[in-house]
Parts: C-alpha cells; structure tokens; sequence
C-alpha cells in the first residue's frame, strides 16, 4: 500500500534526520549524543548546578540546588545576598550590635563579646560604645566587707598574656584576664600591715610595687612571673621585698625608662616624692627625695620628647600638689630642680593629670571642684608647650555632675574613672583648637551619676588587646572594651 506523505512533513522529517546526524557526526561511541557544557567548567549541564557561570567546586551552601556562584540567596532567609549582612548564614533579623555592617550571628567580634551594649546597656548598666566583658564582684576580691581603689595591669613578655593588678582595703588581687570573658582569680597579696581604704599599684620589670596608706606599710615588691604558675588558684601570696624608708604613702609613680620610683605623699620629704632606684626590683634603694613644693598627691614622671627642646631627655616630675601643678627636673636624683608651677580658677583639690602623647597638653582632674562650685565634672588642661611658661589653655566640662578621679590618654581618647559615672572616654583629636568631645561611657555605678564617692576609683587602658580595667570601690573589677 502507498502512502502519500505531504511535502511539508517530507521536509520536517529531513530536518529532523539532518539534525540527528549532525549532532552525532563525531560521537566516539557509535551516536550517544555529546552533553554540553555551556560555562566550560568541565561539569556538564546536566550535573552542574550553575549552568550558566563556572563553578567547577560546586559548593552549594544552603543545599538547595543551587550553586553559591549563582544563588541569589545562599543562606535561604528570605534575603539577597547584595543586601545580607550574613550572606551564608540564616539571619533574618539583621542584627548588628556594633554596626560593623557583620551580622551578630556571623561577626567573630560580637560572638565573643558576652554582654555588648544594646540599646543602651549591657547586663543592665549603662553603656555607649562599650560592651562588658567581665565582672568580679569585691568581696571574691578582698573578702568580705572589703572595698576596691587602685589598678593596673602587666603582660607577660614571655607569652603576652594579661593580668590585672586591683588594689582593695585588704590587699592586693591579681587576676588573669587573657581570656577577657573568663578571668581567673589567681590570689591575693595582703596589707602589709593593716587595712586601709588607700592603696596603689604599678609596675616595672616584671615587678608589682604597692604603697598604701596604712600605718607602716612601706613600699611591697612581688615578682609578677609567679603568677605563671599558680596551679590551684586562688592562692596567699607572701611579698618578694619590703621597703620601708618610709611609713605610710599615698600613691607610686614608675618612670619604666630610668627604673625609678617616686612614692609621693609619704611621711618623708613632707610629702613630695620620695626615690627609689627600683632597677634591681627586689633589692630597691633610697635615691633621696625632694621637699621643697610640700604634698604632692599623684604625679606622672617622663623622659621628656615633647615640644619644649630645652628639656629633651631630661627626667621630668609632673606633680599634682593639692593646689597647683608643679613641674620638677629630676633628672639629678642629689640635685631636683623645680621649672615651673601653675595654678587655675576655682580651685577644689589638684588631684591627678596625665600629658597628652606629644606632651603638649597636661589634663588635670580636680577631685572637688563638682562638690565645691556645683559644676559638671571638670577637666582643666594646660598647654606645656614651654615647661617654663605652662599656661592654661581650656576647660573641659562632662555631661555629669560625677567626680573626676583618675584619668589616662591612649593615642587620642583621654579614658577617666569618673565615680558614679563610671569610666567615660573622649576624645581629644581637636585639643588644640579648644574641643573636647565625649564619645562613649561604661557606667559601674548604676544608682546614680551624683557628685558622691562611689563608682569607678580607676582606669587602666594600656593593654594591646584593647581590653580595659575598671577598679570600682562597690562593683570589685569590670573588664570592658570597645563597641567596635
């Protein structure tokens, strides 16, 4: 029987043929069709799991079939990869505490942070651009009943672990804080002689050196490498040297580069420093004193590399004296020589200053001035440009009534213990032009910001892995670090 095929399916069904044998003109195995490869990765269309873009790896992170090359949303939460803060991670909040443009769930910086600031606070105190890494509460510190002052801080040159250093009425705390998180109390180094609400630390050469106001007290020297071995905190520890030229004295400043001590309002020299050769750090010896400026209350002694050319390298002794600034070269330990003093306006009590890092500017915090003139707190800078003219350059006043206490520059940010208002940080980039702005604040002290003694004692920011120390007199020690 004979078909009759029409013309136009004559012609589809040579096509069709033409086509078929085409595809198959140079297949080696006798006509299984070639796959293609369009994106020439070496995976063919139908394994490749992004046709179209190379991706020989074919890493496929949500598991959905799609390659991540290709994947306009790799994690599957519902949000574009251009515009997900956690790209490869489900995070359909977005949350970004320290708007570092990570995402929380995905930002090793915040995962390590226990308790970050967060609209406002962090584990319940007040808080801007700092978050809380840890807290030991005083009585672990210094036993019951007991109060916190002084802190400072040591890391081992060995294997840059850090340590804190917190003065109590009872003694002296160390504490590791390599793991900021997680401190480890490592043990106690009590009074020499008996409890005093005053007592101050620093270091040298892998020394700690602790005065306090205690009857008798003297000067304790411990050998800080012992803190490498303690196996089964916390422990007594017994001091590695006592010095005793003098009785009582309120605080200890360490010039680092001389291997010098200055004991400052002790009941030698009427209160003005008293030196110590601490190069040899248990074997510490008298290098006389100087008397002439009476009390001096805290200091800061440097190797002067500032402005004024006249006194480079020279040993310089910046003394906070009650009711004026004086600055001593002490360079010849039988023959200190004063340079110059300055004074200011509404004077309370010259209790503590610290220089700017070009030595160009003094800070100066005033203990009672909030009490005496009901002012905010107050920061009183001078210009040193010329150590023998100091001149008064601004005052700086805080958004509290708080009382200033101890206070510390690191690069441009000036960190102040600031009692009731806990540490506050501001920055000083615009100094010279009369500016002083806050920028973030840590607040220990929780009932209040008043003009009253509780709260942060002191601040110690030198550590390099940014972590920070606050000694509080009711808290024990906070561990903080910046937001970002």
């Amino acid at each position: 029987m004979k078909i009759n095929v029409p013309n136009c399916l004559k012609a589809l069904l040579f096509f069709t043929f033409f086509a078929f044998n085409l595809s198959c003109s140079n297949d080696d195995d006798g006509g299984v069709p070639v796959n293609i490869d369009t994106d020439n990765d070496s995976i063919e269309n139908t394994l490749d799991n992004c046709p179209n873009t190379a991706n020989s790896d074919q890493n496929d992170n949500d598991n959905d079939g799609i390659g991540d090359v290709c994947d306009p949303d790799d994690d599957n939460d519902g949000i574009n990869d251009t515009i997900d803060n956690c790209p490869l991670t489900a995070n359909a909040d977005q949350e970004d505490l320290d708007n570092d443009g990570i995402g929380d769930i995905c930002d090793d910086e915040v995962s390590n942070v226990p308790f970050p600031c967060s609209n406002g606070t962090a584990n319940g105190f007040p808080c801007n651009g700092f978050d809380l890494m840890s807290q030991l509460p005083i009585n672990l510190l210094g036993g019951a009943g007991a109060e916190g002052n002084d802190s400072w801080g040591w890391t081992d040159p060995l294997d840059g672990k850090e340590y804190a250093l917190v003065g109590t009425t009872s003694g002296s705390a160390f504490v590791d804080v390599s793991d900021a998180a997680n401190p480890i109390f490592l043990g106690t180094l009590p009074t020499a002689t008996v409890n005093d609400i005053w007592r101050d630390i620093k270091t040298y050469n892998n020394h700690a050196f602790i005065v306090s106001e205690a009857s008798g007290h003297g000067m304790q020297v411990f050998d800080l490498t012992r803190l490498r071995n303690v196996t089964n905190p916390p422990q007594t520890f017994t001091a590695d040297a006592n010095y005793n030229a003098f009785g009582k004295a309120h605080n200890i400043v360490i010039n680092e580069d001389s291997g010098f001590a200055y004991v400052v309002g002790s009941n030698t020299f009427s209160g003005g420093p008293h030196f110590i050769n601490i190069q040899n750090p248990t074997a510490p010896m008298a290098a006389g004193g100087y008397s002439d400026d009476s009390y001096s209350h805290d200091a800061q002694v440097v190797t002067y590399n500032g402005p004024d050319s006249d006194y480079t390298g020279k040993e310089i002794f910046i003394g906070s004296n009650e009711d004026e600034v004086v600055i001593i070269d002490v360079s010849d330990k039988n023959n200190p020589i004063q340079i110059s003093t300055i004074s200011y306006s509404n004077l309370g009590y010259a209790h503590q200053g610290w220089f700017t890092e070009d030595m160009t500017y003094f800070l100066l915090g005033d203990e009672v001035d909030e009490i005496d003139f009901g002012i905010n707190t107050r920061t009183v800078v001078f210009d040193f440009t010329d150590l023998d003219n100091p001149t008064f350059h601004m005052d700086y006043f805080g958004p509290t009534s708080a009382i200033d206490h101890n206070g510390y520059v690191v690069g441009n940010i000036f960190y102040v213990a600031n009692y009731s208002a806990g540490l506050r940080a501001v920055d000083l980039s615009n100094i010279a032009n009369g500016e002083m702005t806050e920028i973030g604040f840590f607040d220990t002290f929780t009932p209040n910001d008043d003009t009253v003694f509780n709260g942060a004692w002191n601040i110690y920011p030198f550590f390099e892995s940014g972590n920070i120390l606050v000694s509080d007199i009711d808290g024990g020690m906070y561990i903080v670090r910046p937001s970002n």
